[in-house]
């Protein structure tokens, strides 16, 4: 067999890129560009004698006329070569095919060798049958040992023109690969169907880019999108819009439109997903001016704004605490028929309850009920943040209960809601108590509530129970806020309690959790010279 090694360079490069800045303008000169493929090799096969012939003659009349009750018969004559000899004979029939292989596999799945596996795939990929093909290399892959990929695919290689097959095979087998998120068998593939002068369709090299995405492999994702080109691999829409999102996800905005243009160039018009993933960026890097200058485009170009549009938007604009900003988007998206999700709500009433403002929060509550949407988990928290922001404990405790008839479950961030607003009047032993259940609970609290839990019980002179959350968050690994820190000892020192001081900083430094910028030796000689 003729080298890999051109295209064994690709599939190295998936794996060692980490920029798309190492992605080279030319990954093969021009010479290697003009190589020929590699002729498909031609497996001759021996014609069954005696008694082999004896039995695919009489078993292949059973099948013909569908008469399994006799075929049950020989179950207990199968063979490898065998079932090779009978699926050879029936492979113009896909629906026998099939039958018969699965038959096989019940009476005898040792005589269903790869090679045969192999014929069933021509069979199906052929006559176009692809789920039926995939159904087949989804059990066959998933249970393969390490070296099996590569006999799999010369396998399929070797029966290809004993089954005057279609290069479809070989296009499903690469996007079996790419759903089951094997990249680097899929990547081997790719390559190995180059060599023999085959090329994947479009929408196998998009499952492939999708499961990339997925796995967070965005520059390897543009490598391979670099590749389909220089492989004459038109994409389309959903390859245009994967490539958008990618570079957006990268931070590389200014390319992610250049992609947008490059569609107009030839002539495929972006959809509403387009848009969306240019938006959603620029939204999350707070370019909040150029996503609504997108929009606008969006616009003028015959696309209409979906609920995903006005959700990024509005999300962006909150996070910037432009709430009246969003909230005119929101009108907007009623007034034109795009009907808010929960996703809508539950970005504004977040917004409201950040600054305090439940009522306005509740409102929405009420309007996104009559609308018929099923508040969450989010939604809930949403409420009772903002009603704990204002110290109206009695009203979240209401919301709490509320949540066991909308067979929701509280969650940490509902805990941590809690927690702020027992803090917030001032009231720590209620609030510790509370973090005791969310504990039970099985939910871990960060490191914001638990400074803001010793901040409370230091502001109502209970050091006591400050150094008691203190050890919590030792005991959590979470290194202690440095003013908290200070604090502390401060505190401390002030009530004469220098042993203390000195055994919680010899504890913290044991375990690794000095805060950057506390110098221990000047805290503890300040204790000595009192």
């Amino acid at each position: 067999m003729k080298s890999l090694k051109h295209f064994r360079k690709f599939s190295t490069f998936l794996d060692s890129a980490k920029n798309t800045h190492q992605v080279p303008v030319k990954l093969v000169t021009s010479k290697q560009r003009k190589f020929d493929p590699i002729p498909l090799p031609h497996r001759t096969i021996s014609e069954p004698k005696g008694q082999d012939l004896d039995f695919v003659n009489v078993a292949h009349s059973h099948l013909i006329h569908s008469d399994w009750t006799k075929l049950e018969n020989l179950a207990s004559g199968l063979t490898s070569l065998r079932v090779k000899h009978i699926l050879l004979k029936i492979q113009k029939d896909y629906v026998l095919s099939l039958e018969f292989f699965k038959w096989v596999e019940l009476k005898n799945p040792n005589s269903n060798t790869l090679e045969n596996r192999s014929i069933v795939l021509h069979v199906l990929t052929k006559c176009k049958k692809f789920k039926s093909a995939e159904s087949i290399l989804r059990k066959l892959l998933e249970s393969g040992s390490v070296d099996f990929h590569a006999k799999l695919f010369e396998a399929i290689l070797l029966s290809y023109r004993m089954c005057d097959s279609s290069p479809r095979v070989f296009d499903s087998l690469f996007k079996c690969y790419a759903h089951l998120k094997k990249c680097r068998n899929a990547t081997d593939t790719f390559c190995s169907m180059k060599q023999y002068g085959f090329v994947p369709t479009v929408e196998s090299c998009n499952a492939f880019m999708s499961s990339l995405l997925s796995l967070d492999r965005i520059d390897i994702a543009l490598a391979f999108y670099k590749e389909m080109l220089r492989s004459r691999i038109s994409p389309n829409v959903y390859t245009f819009n994967m490539v958008m999102s990618a570079f957006c996800k990268s931070g590389k905005l200014e390319k992610a439109v250049e992609v947008l243009r490059e569609m107009e160039n030839i002539s495929l018009k972006p959809t509403a997903v387009s848009y969306n993933t240019l938006i959603a960026g620029h939204c999350n890097r707070d370019l909040l001016s150029v996503a609504m200058k997108l929009k606008t485009m969006m616009e003028k170009n015959g696309v209409h704004p979906d609920n995903v549009t006005y959700n990024a938007l509005i999300h962006g604009l909150c996070k910037e605490g432009k709430i009246r900003e969003a909230n005119k988007l929101f009108s907007e998206m009623k007034r034109t028929g795009v009907a808010p999700n929960v996703v809508t709500y539950n970005t504004l009433i977040n917004a409201y309850s950040q600054v305090g403002n439940s009522e306005m929060g509740s409102r929405l509550f009420e309007e996104m009920a009559n609308n018929g949407l099923k508040a969450d988990i989010l939604t809930y928290n949403a409420l009772i943040l903002g009603l704990c922001k204002e110290g109206k404990t009695k009203k979240a405790a209401f919301l709490v209960k509320e949540l066991d008839k909308a067979n929701l479950i509280p969650n940490s961030s509902t805990f941590s809601a809690l927690i702020s607003g027992q803090c917030a009047r001032r009231n720590p032993d209620r609030a510790f108590q509370l973090y005791k259940s969310m504990v039970r609970g099985g939910f871990h609290p960060n490191k914001p509530t638990l400074t803001l839990l010793v901040s409370t019980f230091i502001k109502t002179e209970d050091y006591d129970g400050a150094m008691e959350v203190l050890k919590e968050m030792l005991a959590r690994s979470i290194t202690p806020d440095l003013g908290m820190l200070t604090e502390i000892c401060r505190v401390f020192l002030r009530c004469g309690r220098e042993g203390a001081i000195i055994k919680l900083l010899q504890e913290i430094e044991a375990r690794r959790l000095m805060p950057e910028g506390f110098d221990k030796t000047t805290a503890i000689s300040s204790t000595e010279r009192r």
